[in-house]
């Protein structure tokens, strides 16, 4: 458990808390976003379907805090910062290990070598419980979802399929991950390692793949600038699982910024947890904006 703890803030990077899509980013949102982090009380987690190195890349050309965990890789890595390194949490491969049955990535690619619409990505986006696939941008998911599932589960594997679309390329993508290592499951397993509470936890995200933690009973934020499919989405899984009040669509209208990027990550923080705006708006006037 963490001592002093006040919130346990995890957010996905790209075009969530890195302003990388086409809408504009508020002035002084990341600004406002770090002075939140630098609380001894926050820890701060980045949950990303990007690697280590890509997320060592984002933290500098970004100019983000230092995190105190990363979950990466589309939550099949967690790593603890804290300590001034990367440390792979080796309890959490230990979590999720068994849903692979014992097979390797190699088996597991032959065992999809079938499926004509999948093209394998670059090794460098492949890892242990990974497998990174390209698709047609207009494949619908529900097609291959049931007869990918199948092929793995005649073999003992235990997977969750991640669908997303890598809009500036046009291409849809899909990661096939042990069933357990999921942002969702991940961001439960740092909840229960630091001892945090529901109401001390907040995640934020723009996107399909962020969906089951938007849905959960985890106080999530949509940002603003998500795509209105993505928030239609939102709001009807988060209803099918009765988590309605647990999720908080960004608007804009917080301090005067837009609700985009760490905006809407520090408007979802406003929302749920008011009484932290003095964290990112030390002037009172501005918490009655």
């Amino acid at each position: 458990m963490t001592d002093g703890l006040r919130l346990l803030l995890c957010t996905d990077l790209d075009r969530t808390l890195l302003p990388n899509g086409p809408q504009p980013e508020s002035p002084q949102a990341r600004r406002r976003f770090a002075a939140l982090v630098s609380d001894p009380g926050v820890v701060l987690a980045f949950v990303s379907g990007r690697d280590r190195g890509l997320v060592e890349k984002a933290i500098v050309s970004y100019s983000l805090p230092r995190p105190d965990f990363v979950i990466s890789d589309v939550g099949t890595n967690i790593y603890d910062l804290r300590g001034g390194n990367w440390a792979n949490w080796r309890q959490w491969e230990q979590e999720i290990a068994p849903d692979w049955n014992g097979l390797g990535a190699a088996e597991l690619q032959q065992l999809l070598s079938g499926f004509k619409d999948l093209r394998l990505q670059e090794r460098r986006k492949q890892n242990t419980f990974k497998l990174s696939y390209y698709l047609p941008v207009q494949q619908a998911p529900s097609d291959l979802e049931g007869p990918i599932q199948r092929c793995l589960q005649a073999e003992g594997v235990a997977a969750s399929l991640v669908w997303s679309v890598d809009e500036p390329a046009g291409i849809g993508l899909l990661d096939v991950v042990p069933r357990r290592a999921t942002k969702l499951h991940a961001v439960e397993f740092l909840q229960a390692s630091l001892g945090a509470t529901r109401e001390q936890t907040l995640f934020a995200g723009d996107s399909g793949n962020d969906l089951p933690v938007l849905a959960s009973a985890i106080p999530a934020v949509l940002v603003a600038n998500a795509m209105p499919r993505v928030a239609e989405d939102a709001r009807a899984a988060a209803a099918a699982n009765g988590h309605v009040e647990a999720l908080y669509l960004a608007s804009g209208g917080c301090l005067g910024m837009n609700g985009n990027y760490s905006a809407g990550i520090l408007e979802g923080v406003a929302h749920f947890r008011p009484d932290l705006l003095p964290l990112f708006a030390p002037d009172p006037k501005e918490h009655q904006a």
